[in-house]
């Protein structure tokens, strides 16, 4: 009786702490693709409703390659 709602509460629970790291891992291979990737920031810009010009790109650029993400 006692199993029919812990076993529910853990899977959830660890559900969720899978779901997190995956969550996280998919969002750094992302940032890191997007260091390399002038087109995919300026398409990220625009979704965001920015227009950039090319010093706001190269600016750009450059903080995500002296920002980490590993």
């Amino acid at each position: 009786m006692a199993a029919d709602i812990i076993i529910p509460i853990v899977t959830l629970i660890v559900g969720l702490i899978i779901g997190f790291f995956v969550g996280v891992f998919y969002l750094r291979k992302q940032l890191e693709n997007m260091q390399n990737n002038p087109d995919m920031i300026k398409e990220m810009a625009q979704k965001m409703g920015y227009n950039v010009n090319k010093q706001q790109m190269n600016q750009m650029q450059k903080m995500m390659k002296n920002k980490k993400f590993k």
